[in-house]
């Protein structure tokens, strides 16, 4: 190759290396006083937010120590008008302190004034009554001289005279007080019963110790007697009931005290004739499903009766046992209507008083739960019932009240003596209760009785179903006033020795005949 060519080609290399040597060391130049521009102006970016960062801070600063400065001077002026209000309330106390005080100091002066007047009146009263004793000592000499008496037997003779009137006087005086005081003193209880028993309606059957099972025709009573009478046999031995089959026309008597086995009978006779496969294996059959439909059915009568109630929370077996109250019967009266008219009348009444309207409603439905316990106690009901309502939780004032109605134990809350009395509203009113008639004419004669056991009294009538009592008295004998005593007497003595729902009243009747004839 030509030497020429090779020694440019080398300068040229040369110059075109120092070329780019220099374009890249003016461009490393530029880059790096780029970079220390951007720098410069970061740096100052950055002093600037710096310097804005530090005056927001101080901003802040001065709002927050002006607010709370303004804070301070708003708590310490509220503090000073407490303090302003409480030295005037201490000035006007004093004020008032001081007129008490001079109002006091004056009337210490009348008082004083009117102990010095006092006291003289007091000698003046002393004076007159020595006086008035020497003229009374003289003027009883003078009328011992008159009429030969002396003080003692005129006064004896005095005394003897007004003392009839006196007692009479008394005795009405007495009678008039007492009625004074019992309208006064129970208007608003009056007002209370009355407007319970007036919200309070239901209606009540009548349970009995026999079910009639009515049948289309008499054939049927030689299929439910049976070959040799097993079948009806086999019906009483399941049931526990006895089953009557007599002449009684298209009527079969089922005769048993527990109405839960009459009514399983009558349901278990109805679906014996209507299938009318009667024999002993279908009896057994039969009465069993009965059983438990029966059981079911009060399960659910307990349910519906304590959801109309609005009584929440009883347990599974109280429920039950509420059902089985539809079943049963207090002296004629269906139990779980008895305890329905409670628990409302016992609500009502609770209300009006202003107390536990729901509680009282609840031991109102519980208060004869123990009357439905299946098993044997020697146990009273209320204090069984209170036994019960114990083991199944319920309150303690359900409890005493439930135990107490019938007064075995001791009243403890203001709940109990309102079971009480709403029982003996529910009871004791017109035809709930049916009661024997020889305890019931006994009643009126001892009534009677003890109305004739007084003197002058000639006949005597026990009305409206021993509700009302006339007297007869002979008019010879008996005044006008001593017939009014006579009849405070008589309604004292019933009060005392007798027992009877609701009152009595007593009539005392004296009327003056005059006959004569002309001839």
């Amino acid at each position: 190759m030509d030497p020429i060519l090779l020694l440019d080609a080398a300068i040229s290399a040369a110059v075109g290396a120092a070329i780019m040597y220099f374009a890249i060391k003016k461009a490393n130049k530029k880059m790096e006083d780029d970079a220390q521009q951007r720098a410069a102006e970061i740096v100052k970016n950055a002093e600037i937010s710096a310097e804005n960062i530090k005056k927001d801070r101080i901003l802040e600063a001065k709002e927050k120590y002006l607010k709370l400065k303004s804070e301070f001077e708003e708590d310490s002026n509220k503090k000073k008008q407490i303090i302003l209000q409480n030295e005037q309330k201490i000035k006007q106390r004093e004020q008032q302190l001081n007129q008490m005080t001079e109002q006091n100091k004056r009337r210490e002066n009348e008082l004083e004034g009117l102990r010095k007047n006092l006291e003289q009146q007091t000698e003046v009263a002393t004076k007159r009554r020595e006086e008035a004793e020497k003229m009374h000592r003289s003027q009883v000499e003078q009328l011992e001289r008159i009429a030969n008496l002396t003080a003692e037997q005129a006064k004896q003779q005095l005394v003897e005279a007004i003392q009839a009137d006196a007692q009479t006087q008394a005795s009405a005086f007495i009678k008039n007080t007492i009625d004074e005081a019992k309208l006064t003193a129970t208007k608003e209880a009056k007002k209370i019963v009355i407007e319970t028993i007036q919200r309070t309606a239901s209606e009540h059957a009548i349970e009995n110790t026999v079910s009639v099972f009515n049948i289309e025709s008499d054939d049927v009573k030689g299929k439910i007697i049976g070959r040799e009478g097993r079948n009806i046999r086999a019906l009483e031995a399941a049931t526990g009931c006895e089953i009557i089959v007599d002449d009684t026309p298209e009527a079969i008597v089922i005769s048993g005290f527990d109405p839960v086995r009459r009514e399983i009978a009558r349901l278990s006779l109805h679906r014996l004739v209507q299938d009318g496969r009667i024999h002993p294996a279908r009896i057994e059959e039969v009465v069993s499903k009965t059983k438990k439909n029966i059981e079911d059915e009060i399960v659910e009568i307990g349910e519906r009766t304590v959801i109309e109630l609005g009584v929440h929370g009883l347990h599974p077996e109280l429920v039950k046992m509420v059902g089985r109250m539809r079943f049963r019967s207090s002296y004629g009266q269906n139990l779980l209507q008895h305890s329905r008219e409670v628990a409302r009348l016992c609500a009502a009444m609770a209300a009006e008083l202003g107390l536990n309207a729901k509680l009282a409603k609840r031991a109102g439905l519980l208060h004869d739960i123990g009357k439905v316990w299946p098993e044997e106690s020697e146990l009273p009901h209320a204090i069984l019932g209170m036994e019960l309502a114990k083991k199944y939780k319920e309150n303690p004032e359900v409890c005493n009240a439930i135990g107490a109605h019938h007064d075995e134990i001791e009243m403890t809350s203001m709940m109990s003596p309102i079971i009480q009395v709403c029982d003996a509203i529910s009871g004791s009113r017109p035809g709930a209760r049916r009661e024997m008639m020889e305890s019931y004419i006994q009643r009126l004669k001892d009534l009677e009785n003890l109305a004739t056991s007084f003197p002058g009294v000639d006949k005597c009538y026990a009305i409206q179903a021993g509700r009302e009592l006339r007297v007869i008295v002979n008019s010879d004998t008996v005044n006008d006033e001593t017939a009014s005593k006579l009849s405070f007497d008589i309604s004292q003595k019933i009060e005392k020795e007798m027992q009877y729902p609701g009152q009595i009243k007593v009539t005392v009747i004296r009327e003056m005949r005059s006959v004569a004839y002309a001839k």
